[in-house]
């Protein structure tokens, strides 16, 4: 196989959707798999919409995931520059070509002609094109349009017989009718080129040899080849990725939850858990297995194996692969991970000191086989970053307004302020002993104490999450509760 060259090319014109990253990534396992090129464009020949802190969106959501780039804006190239907006002396050149080939030519119209003539077609249950009007225009009706001050675009003259067979890597051979194409504007009355112009003449000119995109830009397909035969350009091959649903199986979209990359990641996805994730919608690496490091990608990657049909983005799922990489990783990691989300809050110290990391770790290694994403020890696991916690209804239901609660803390409370020694060993030999004395089970003193300190009713092992927290702090946890629910108690 000749030097693979894929490119990723997103306009910047919004946040970085998960779909954009999606297909960013199988471009970058394509090219990474044949140990070829991966080339990074920004396409911003869309000048209403397209904004600076787009691209810096882009960036940021790419290099979150770990994608690298061989070329681009930021890192140059043989075929710089890698941004459209700095490319439109290229692409007059070749918009110039076709016109004195006659294979474009000049469109006048105005947008409410333009609109006329897509009303009458629907009137007539034809889907809207353009007809044609300019396309035999004379040279002295072309004069007389310029004098009043006409401006023009530039359309190209597509085949009006015949069909264009595209033949995709993923989604098979797939046939369009030409005569229903109509006349597309390849350059705007601005001077620049559309879209369909200029991702054809930088395919070329930066020697893409693979143009791997998502399945909602199948139909575009027709007019690039239709442009490269025009031009004389060989085409590159076309692979489109199918559409990524949400779990009611309609289109990805805002009211699915978080959609922007970056959102993922402020949720607490690790960006190696969302990799493995995005990797398996819509490619089988073959056996049953789904917890692959990026090296295995990489190396399994391959056309072939990717589907067809939609796939569907599980959000349960995704939680799921994201703590399992938690479970795996130490209890450093996390903390290191974790601290930026911690600030954020303002649940931890700005400069934090060595022991304070190291028990961030050990608050971590506790945590990780319950806490499915990072935000999950900013909410669940709050309790152990401040005294300011809320109990949910089931622990205030089944165990903090219960009689006998109040003077269970109580009891407990006066046992662990003694405590000289606090250890995990020594407090449930207290609580323990506590339920022993008062003739019940251990479970009646512990459920209760869990609820009082944490807010909740379920965690980890309770003594050696109290074990975490400061001696203190856990007697204050423990008298506060009972207090507040001593008074919410009904009188004899």
């Amino acid at each position: 196989m000749p030097d693979i060259r894929t490119r990723f090319a997103p306009s910047p014109t919004g946040y970085m959707h998960i779909g954009n990253l999606h297909t960013a990534l199988f471009e970058w396992l394509f090219a990474r798999h044949h140990g070829g090129q991966f080339v990074l464009r920004i396409e911003d020949t869309d000048e209403a919409r397209h904004t600076p802190e787009a691209v810096t969106v882009i960036y940021e959501g790419l290099r979150w995931l770990g994608l690298d780039w061989d070329e681009g804006p930021d890192v140059g190239g043989p075929y710089a520059p890698y941004i459209q907006s700095e490319r439109v002396d290229i692409y007059r050149h070749y918009l110039a070509r076709l016109l004195e080939q006659g294979l474009a030519y000049e469109c006048f119209c105005t947008p409410e002609e333009l609109e006329q003539q897509r009303e009458a077609l629907r009137a007539r249950g034809l889907p809207p094109r353009y007809e044609g009007r300019c396309r035999r225009l004379s040279e002295r009706e072309k004069a007389a349009l310029r004098a009043v001050g006409r401006p023009a675009c530039i359309r190209f003259r597509t085949p009006e017989t015949g069909q264009t067979v595209i033949r995709d890597l993923i989604q098979g051979e797939v046939v369009y009718d030409n005569a229903l194409l109509g006349d597309p504007v390849i350059g705007k009355t601005s001077g620049f080129p559309t879209y369909h112009f200029a991702v054809v003449v930088d395919d070329f000119e930066m020697r893409i040899t693979h143009v791997i995109r998502a399945a909602e830009h199948l139909g575009n397909t027709q007019i690039h080849l239709l442009l490269q035969q025009a031009l004389g350009f060989p085409s590159p091959q076309y692979a489109h990725l199918p559409l990524i649903l949400g779990e009611d199986r309609s289109k990805l979209s805002k009211r699915h939850g978080a959609v922007s990359v970056m959102d993922y990641a402020e949720r607490g996805f690790l960006p190696e858990a969302m990799f493995n994730f995005l990797a398996l919608l819509g490619w089988s690496p073959g056996g049953t297995e789904e917890i692959l490091s990026r090296e295995e990608i990489i190396q399994r990657f391959t056309l072939e194996a990717c589907s067809a049909s939609p796939s569907v983005f599980d959000l349960t799922k995704a939680e799921w692969m994201n703590g399992e990489y938690m479970k795996a990783m130490s209890g450093e990691e996390i903390a290191r991970r974790l601290l930026p989300y911690l600030q954020k809050q303002g649940l931890f110290e700005g400069n934090p000191a060595p022991e304070r990391l190291a028990w961030l770790a050990r608050v971590a290694d506790l945590m990780k086989e319950r806490a499915p994403l990072l935000t999950t020890f900013t909410t669940w696991a709050r309790y152990f970053f401040t005294d300011d916690y809320p109990y949910d209804e089931k622990a205030r239901k089944r165990w903090l307004t219960k009689p006998d609660t109040p003077q269970t803390l109580r009891a407990l409370a006066d046992r662990l302020e003694a405590l000289g020694d606090w250890s995990a060993q020594s407090i449930e030999a207290e609580v323990r002993g506590l339920a022993e004395e008062l003739g019940v089970s251990a479970g009646q003193v512990i459920h209760p104490c869990r609820a009082a300190v944490t807010g909740t009713t379920v965690g980890p092992s309770l003594f050696h999450l109290l074990e975490l927290l400061a001696q203190q702090d856990v007697i204050h946890r423990l008298r506060r509760a009972a207090d507040q629910f001593a008074e919410d108690l009904p009188a004899d």
